[in-house]
């Protein structure tokens, strides 16, 4: 779907009066923005959303996604890039799912042992989190393409076994694990 198409179906919703208004800029401008760009015939108008595209393009910083993803209460996941393979880790590539959603519980029951989540505790779990939805989400476009090469490369093989995270000095990992007081993360399967 184009930009224009996009911004046509919002309009559908909400009117282009009302974010005339609330953007402070004219009706007209608005309703270019729906229109497909033609510069030749004067019509259409770079949009918002072409300008955070280009943005994004000229930059290649994620960050810019994930602040607009959480500007809007969600968050971002880049997909996996993938290529045909048989499916010969897809034991091990489930146990790690298994592992990342055991290892954000350990923070969250760390976190929570003494009734109260400070800001650190906080972004520990966040971390976890993110760090969940990812392996989750690499997981399940590998299940819909029927490949799990991409898996299989990042352990170094089916038989290869995840070394046990370290821990930083501040006795969390690098990745938000529990830190001194909280049961040690297992290794992955």
């Amino acid at each position: 779907m184009q930009s224009h198409e996009l911004l046509r179906e919002v309009f559908q919703k909400c009117s282009p009066k009302h974010v005339s208004a609330k953007l402070g800029l004219s009706l007209s401008m608005i309703y270019k923005w729906a229109e497909p760009g033609d510069p030749a015939a004067g019509s259409g108008s770079t949009n918002p959303l072409d300008r955070i595209d280009a943005l994004i393009q000229c930059t290649n910083d994620p960050r810019l996604v994930q602040w607009l993803c959480q500007r809007s209460g969600g968050f971002f996941i880049r997909n996996p890039k993938i290529s045909s393979s048989h499916p010969h880790y897809l034991i091990p590539a489930t146990n790690e799912i298994v592992q990342e959603f055991a290892d954000l519980l350990a923070v969250v029951a760390d976190a929570a042992h003494d009734n109260q989540v400070t800001q650190k505790e906080s972004e520990q779990i966040r971390a976890r989190w993110e760090e969940l939805k990812s392996v989750t989400e690499t997981f399940v476009v590998c299940c819909e393409e029927g490949d799990f090469r991409t898996l299989k490369e990042k352990h170094g093989g089916a038989g290869a076994k995840a070394e046990p995270r370290s821990p930083t000095a501040d006795g969390g990992s690098a990745k938000g694990l529990p830190h001194e007081g909280a049961p040690p993360a297992r290794p992955r399967v």
